[in-house]
């Protein structure tokens, strides 16, 4: 799964979003492979240390490989990371999480300044706050509502137009895109900045 992306005359990523900040040298970032192409994603560990280190984790566990984003909303965000949605039962896409010894693993919340822009990583949760675990989104427009109000940690540098991708995709009532169409994270890895093959 090679990963190219296309530049522009100062070298930034022409599939970043607008105010995509590249990550510094040494910096890990993910890289997730989905049935749609490739996205990098940098992370904001000064402001959600917690968070960060829990997707880390995952993301090197193996954990996110074969879920799917199963929610998508055109002008909002998608959203993935349930375990539920490996299997072919989308009655319970969007209730899982990350659990260890019989029990959920939940993060507190880390609410910070970064503003929830289009691009923005952030970690999905139920009403509680400190509820997240595993399932995160990413933003596709400005929605100042969640500012303050969820966990930002990280921001795509490089695949933007996959994001748009999946957030048009068919999708049902539920907003989970349609079963012939699925989007899937087909693999994640963590790298170190800057990624050779990108050079």
């Amino acid at each position: 799964m090679p990963l190219k992306f296309e530049r522009d005359a100062n070298g930034a990523f022409k599939t970043a979003p607008p105010d995509a900040v590249l990550p510094k040298d040494g910096d890990k970032v993910a890289v997730l492979y989905t049935s749609y192409g490739n996205i990098i994603l940098r992370f904001n560990a000064d402001k959600a240390p917690k968070h960060v280190a829990q997707f880390q984790k995952l993301v090197e566990e193996g954990f996110y490989t074969g879920t799917k984003f199963h929610r998508v909303i055109p002008g909002f965000m998608i959203q993935g990371g349930d375990p539920n949605s490996k299997d072919d039962d989308r009655s319970n896409d969007g209730m899982g999480g990350y659990m260890k010894d019989g029990k959920e693993v939940n993060v507190p919340a880390e609410f910070n300044d970064t503003r929830h822009i289009r691009g923005i990583l952030s970690a999905a949760r139920s009403n509680d706050p400190n509820s997240a675990s595993s399932q995160f989104f990413i933003m596709v427009a400005t929605n100042e509502g969640l500012d303050g109000q969820y966990s930002a940690y990280g921001q795509v540098v490089a695949g933007m137009d996959v994001v748009d991708a999946i957030v048009n995709l068919p999708r049902d009532m539920g907003d989970n895109p349609l079963e012939d169409n699925p989007a899937t994270i087909i693999k994640a890895e963590i790298r170190t900045w800057p990624l050779e093959e990108l050079k």
